[in-house]
């Protein structure tokens, strides 16, 4: 018995392109391209570094944060050699990604890594252009601070609950009739 008759989601063997890749290919592009486009006018035409913070709402404002580390600000690195190790994880996490989306058999899971793929393009190209990640978004209640994120997190964020619900979905092994 193959592996895809033992279970219809592992593909029968090893692909650079799959079936839902397209489509992966697809939210890879619009989500990179969402987040430029906003960094783009947020840095350019917005300004908001000279803006300071702007009160959207009570709990909700603007703002000009860089990002020398990853996730939440957490290991800054900024010497050049650091940076570079940055870099160089997260092009062989891309191409990982990229090589699980396209061995993945259901949309859902390829959409999803692609959200993933894309949003971690676009931090990765900050860093090779501004040295640190552009971060604009900041909600904050009752002295609560969240931290600071841009388009390419919340892609990020969307793309690992869909492989989430998508594993949910998927039929168990163990599962009795």
């Amino acid at each position: 018995m193959s592996q895809s008759e033992a279970n219809p989601l592992v593909p029968d063997k090893f692909r650079l392109w799959g079936p839902a890749s397209g489509i992966g290919l697809v939210a890879a592009i619009a989500a990179f391209a969402l987040d430029q486009a906003h960094k783009y006018w947020m840095l350019e035409v917005y300004r908001i570094a000279e803006r300071g913070r702007v009160r959207i709402t009570s709990f909700f404002d603007l703002v000009m944060a860089w990002n020398q580390g990853v996730s939440y600000g957490m290991f800054p690195q900024q010497d050049t050699t650091g940076r570079v190790i940055l870099i160089a994880i997260s092009l062989a996490a891309i191409a990982g990604l990229f090589l699980w989306m396209a061995n993945s058999l259901t949309r859902l899971a390829a959409v999803s890594l692609g959200l993933i793929i894309g949003g971690a393009l676009g931090n990765l190209l900050d860093r090779l252009v501004h040295g640190a990640v552009a971060d604009f978004f900041h909600f904050h209640y009752a002295g609560f601070s969240w931290y600071v994120f841009n388009f390419a997190d919340v892609a990020i964020t969307a793309g690992v609950g869909g492989l989430l619900l998508d594993w949910l979905r998927q039929p168990r092994a163990d599962a009795r009739p």
